[in-house]
């Protein structure tokens, strides 16, 4: 296995009420003797700092123990280098884990670090700013920045603040150009590179990690007439059935607002202008995943092995 630093966010879901993750990725560098350490992040964006710095100290992999926010702060230091990134999913959606395969801790995969394949895919910038799974504005954005207040998360905590926000929320009048101008109102519009939010909620149905195109979701308007009929399309596959919803695919986007405002990408919101340019970087991002080969099977993830 490659010189590997493991970069460890103890705030990011699981591990801010459970330390135990951080014993096993000890204990994993120690049972298979690897040349690796761990470095600890302390405030936002200090992921990034460390990954730079595991690339001057000659690592080969530097592995996210995080959610998709530590994983993007990772991955932003590793666009366009040799290094390739590991993910130990651990968050509150995982939505690049999930699409790429990436078993949780306890399900093997620390064993796809040592077992897994490099695939190289695609990076999303939105006015600059990196993504690796899904950038948005609009609604998405909003729950967004009022999740990442909460100091306990998961699934049922995600409804739970979707809920809150939806009676105060209104579609928004966007302009969206990809070599034609498309104007709507929009509840949001999230630009994927992979095929889901996270927790198996799939917005982009086909989406591909490495094809060096984007797809771009509006979902136009919600209502109490409509709710549970995007909800069950977002976890079944069949969003792009709905009328309310449109669908766009390409490399470059702009999407024009009637004002600055927040977007999110992998879930960390941000303020940005009323323009936003969506682009892609192909193939640019070394990512281990699981082999093809190699599958996990029931029996053993029901094992209570650590790894």
């Amino acid at each position: 296995m490659l010189k590997t630093r493991f970069i460890f966010n103890p705030c990011s879901g699981r591990n801010q009420h459970d330390s135990s993750l951080l014993a096993r990725c000890h204990a994993f560098i120690a049972e298979h003797k690897l040349d690796a350490d761990i470095a600890i992040t302390q405030h936002p964006k200090h992921a990034t700092e460390l990954a730079r710095r595991a690339i001057d100290d000659g690592c080969g992999l530097v592995v996210a123990v995080g959610g998709d926010g530590t994983m993007n702060e990772v991955a932003q230091a590793l666009v366009h280098s040799d290094v390739a990134l590991g993910l130990i999913p651990c968050g509150s959606g995982n939505g690049l884990g999930r699409h790429l395969g990436i078993p949780g801790p306890g399900r093997g995969a620390f064993r796809t670090l040592l077992h897994g394949q490099v695939r190289e895919i695609d990076t999303g910038l939105a006015n600059g700013l990196p993504f690796f799974n899904a950038m948005g504005v609009g609604f998405d954005a909003e729950i967004s920045f009022r999740f990442n207040q909460l100091t306990r998360r998961g699934l049922s905590a995600y409804v739970r603040t979707a809920l809150g926000t939806y009676f105060s929320f209104k579609p928004q009048p966007f302009v969206i150009h990809n070599g034609t101008s498309l104007a709507t109102h929009a509840f949001l519009i999230t630009v994927a590179n992979s095929d889901q939010y996270g927790n198996d909620a799939i917005i982009a149905p086909g989406a591909c990690v490495d094809d060096g195109s984007l797809d771009l979701i509006a979902i136009k308007s919600v209502s109490l007439f409509n709710v549970l009929p995007l909800a069950v399309r977002l976890f079944t596959r069949s969003l792009y059935g709905s009328p309310s919803v449109q669908h766009l695919r390409g490399g470059h986007f702009v999407i024009e607002r009637t004002a600055p405002g927040r977007l999110h990408t992998d879930g960390e919101t941000h303020d940005t202008a009323a323009s936003i340019e969506v682009t892609v970087l192909p193939r640019s991002l070394k990512i281990m995943g699981p082999a093809k080969a190699v599958a996990i099977k029931p029996a053993e993830q029901a094992q209570p092995a650590i790894f």
